[in-house]
Formats: structure tokens, sequence, C-alpha cells
């Protein structure tokens, strides 16, 4: 380590010192059905809003916690795995999991890794060292975390307590926490869509842009990329820079989007109180922001552009497709695209039963349709489907009475959204979505113990002082 980290680290440490008040700790642990003492808060996820929510539950004074991620360690979310693009998108000078400590910010781990020179020059921030700064955050705070675990299944254990069964390696455990929270990014309540015209098509032909996609096979090859988002074109960079013969991006809006909607909504206004507003109104902001989806940065466009091969179509959404001897074969109103893979960059669909760890309660996770219907020109089936959170980003019941305890259960993922704006997964969100949530976590946790406090009140004798002169008496006095 260098000696520039290590004097980091050091004012890392003198920082959370100097902020610690109030430093009294006021959670008991609770026992579970194995004698043990379980979890007040158990995190799913350890990329970086896993990590940023550990961090504010702790400044927070609750340090019986965990975080388990399914991923090896230093490969916790997309930005080694199936993110594609070489910087993130987000400026250099947004912040996020630092939590608004100067010496956790990127800026400083990058000035102390890089040189300050290197920072000024910077544009933007490569993925690597965004993974880098990640993981050095994390062992910084000193986060319980354990990698290699996977979730299996939350069900409701005696004395209030959620147990979550849990794969690690070869064996299966059950732990116990008084809250979970769900931290899972992109995929967290349904998964990667494949349009329904491709279902069809064999497995080996087709791909989501989350898998693992051997692009050196591509070489030669005649790729077709649906979508038009960011991670569509990423996808169809890599592709291109792989060495495909041909590749064909299919948009099914008539103009590509090139605006960013979540460049706009990055001012704290919208951040923290988009959920405070009725239905009506975050429903209407959600929905136009949604629909419009994501745009993408100039570099972006350019990488793919820049290839003389690349072929752009607009207009032009999957009407149906067909395997032949040759390939495959893509009818959109443009005419037939011919191709021999496909990458499908289409989103997230919500389906709460198709994962694994919510099978017990998915059918009774309210709906933003199951609480809002809005005007007839507003209307979006899709959007219908996100589960509608309640204001500590818990589930809410769609049959009240049936499963109680998933008010236990936190969300924080792109699922969020409808409920709470940019939150879950998204950098520039953190500082203001992080904090809410925390608050709801504390919340909940000490009304559940607040008879507990009040015996404590009431049994509080400890003097503050020591009184050495007796008082007069009224009769005393001349």
């Amino acid at each position: 380590m260098s000696d520039a980290l290590t004097q980091l680290e050091a004012a890392v440490r003198a920082d959370l010192a100097m902020i610690a008040h109030p430093h009294a700790a006021w959670l008991e642990p609770k026992i579970g059905p194995d004698g043990k003492p379980a979890l007040d808060v158990l995190i799913i996820g350890a990329g970086q809003s896993g990590i940023a929510i550990g961090f504010g539950l702790m400044r927070s004074r609750v340090n019986n916690i965990l975080l388990l991620d399914k991923a090896e360690e230093g490969k916790e979310g997309p930005w080694l795995t199936y993110a594609r693009m070489p910087t993130l998108r987000s400026p250099k000078d947004y912040t996020g999991p630092d939590l608004d400590i100067p010496s956790l910010t990127y800026q400083s781990w990058h000035e102390a890794r890089f040189g300050e020179e290197s920072w000024q020059q910077l544009n933007l921030i490569l993925r690597e060292h965004w993974a880098e700064y990640l993981l050095w955050l994390r062992r910084t705070i000193g986060l319980p975390v354990r990698n290699g675990c996977e979730l299996l299944e939350i069900a409701p254990g005696s004395g209030g307590l959620l147990a979550a069964r849990v794969k690690r390696a070869d064996s299966v455990e059950t732990l116990y926490a008084r809250k979970i929270v769900l931290a899972t990014g992109q995929e967290g309540m349904g998964d990667w869509m494949i349009p329904e015209q491709l279902q069809h098509l064999p497995s080996g032909s087709v791909a989501t842009v989350a898998e693992n996609i051997d692009f050196k096979r591509l070489r030669g090859k005649r790729v077709a990329v649906i979508g038009a988002g960011a991670s569509a074109f990423d996808n169809a960079a890599t592709a291109l820079e792989a060495g495909a013969a041909e590749v064909h991006l299919l948009c099914r809006r008539a103009e590509i989007q090139v605006i960013q909607p979540y460049r706009w909504l990055t001012f704290r206004g919208f951040l923290r109180h988009l959920s405070d507003l009725d239905d009506a109104w975050r429903w209407r902001f959600m929905r136009k922001i949604l629909e419009m989806r994501e745009g993408f940065p100039q570099p972006t466009f350019d990488r793919c552009a820049r290839h003389a091969n690349f072929t752009l179509h607009e207009g032009a959404p999957i009407e149906a497709a067909r395997q032949t001897v040759a390939g495959i074969e893509l009818e959109t109103p443009r005419g037939v695209i011919a191709a021999d893979f496909v990458i499908c960059g289409t989103g997230i669909d919500m389906n709460f039963a198709g994962r694994g760890e919510l099978a017990i309660f998915a059918g009774n996770i309210a709906t933003w349709a199951d609480r809002y219907q809005p005007p007839e020109d507003e209307r979006n089936e899709r959007l219908g489907r996100f589960p509608y959170l309640a204001d500590d980003y818990a589930f809410t019941e769609r049959e009240p009475g049936k499963t109680p305890w998933i008010s236990d259960i936190h969300l924080f993922a792109i699922a969020s959204t409808m409920s709470f704006g940019a939150s879950g997964s998204s950098i520039n969100a953190m500082t203001t979505a992080v904090p809410k949530l925390v608050n709801g976590l504390t919340r909940g946790l000490f009304r559940a113990d607040v008879e507990r406090h009040w015996t404590s009140l009431s049994a509080y004798d400890v003097p503050q002082a020591v009184v050495t002169r007796p008082a007069r008496k009224m009769g005393d006095i001349r």
C-alpha cells in the first residue's frame, strides 16, 4: 500500500471518530431459534448499495449486521462482469457510497492512488478503478461481508424474526435477522427480458446484456442487438471490437433517444422528496422518466459509429423471428435483418414469483397496479408491475394480514424506482436515498423495542452531580 493511501486511511479513521456522536449503543440482540444472537440487519448484496447501507447503519450504531453476496470478493456488482463500457457514465464528481465523508470519496482515493494531477486530468472514472475503490471502501470501513453466499429463501421465523436460508459452497444454513435489505441492483425483483418474438430461438443464439457472453466467438459473425439504451450500445461496441463481421442495433422508436432524464433529476429536491409526493405525482414523474428510458453519452455512440460495419436501424421493432439454415432472420417494419447471434438490451421486467428467495410471499407483494389507477392517458402496464413500497422501502401487502412479516423486508434496487425515483443502484441518488432507508430501518428497530426503552428510562437513575452543600430550609432564611 502506498504512503498516500496509508495516510488517507488514517484520515478516514480520524474523520469518523470526530463525527461519532452519539456513541451510545441502543440495541440488544434478539436470540434466534438456534440459540444464537440474531442479526439486527442482514443485507443481501455487497456492491455499492450494500456497502453504503452497511456504512450508514454502522454510523447509526447498528453494528450487528452482515452483508452477503453470491459473487467472489471484488466481483460484486456489474463492474467487472457484465458492465461493458470503459468508464462510468456518471460525472467524476458525483459522490455516493462515501455518504458525504470527504476522505471517503472517490476523489480522495483516486488522488491517493494516482496523484492529484491524475484527478485533474481525469474525464470519467474507469470502471475497473471504481470496483477497486469500492473494495477499498468496504475494507477501510470494516464492513462484515461474506462472499460466495446465495440467498435461497426468506421466510418468517419465530419471535418476530426473519429466516434467511443461504447457500454457501456445498452447505445450506439459516440466518435469523430482525430486518433484511435486498440491495440486489438491477435484477432484484425480476429478470432481464428476452422479447416474446425471440423466446423460441435456440438458447445458444440469444443472450441478454447481463449474461456472460463470449465475444471472441462472435468474430466474423453477424450480430443483432435489440434495444437502444447505453447497455445495448456497450454490447454492440464490444462485439465490433471483438471482430464481428456486422453489428445491427435495432431501435423500436422512430428516433433514437438521446436525452438523459437522470441528468435532469439529479437535484436535492427531487432526489430527497419525490417519495413524499402523493401517488399521482410520483406516477406522473416516474412514468415520464422511465418511458423516456436512459439516454447514452456521445462517447458511447462514437464507440460504435467509428466502425463501418455498424448499422443503426430506427423504427425497427421485432415483429417476428425465425431460425433458418443460414442463421436468424429478424422481421422488422424496415425489412429483414440477418444475424448469427442476438443480444437483448431490452431491460428488466418485474416477476416476483420468478425469484426463488421471494417465492413464499411473492403473491402477496403489493404492486403499483394494486394501489393506484392512473388516468387512461397515463397508464403503463409494465410500470404497474413494480412493487409499491412503504416509506421505509419495505414491501407492503396486497392482502393485509396475510404476510405481515414482509414489512421487515426492505428493497433497495432498481425496482424501488417507481416508489422513490432514482435510488437503489444509482450513484447520483445515493447520498439522499441511503440515509432515507437507514432512517427507516432504525425507526423500525426503535419502535419494536419501545417498551424496553421505556423500562430503561423508568429505571434510569445515574446522577450527573453530587450535592455537597445541603439546601436551606425556608424557615432558616432571615
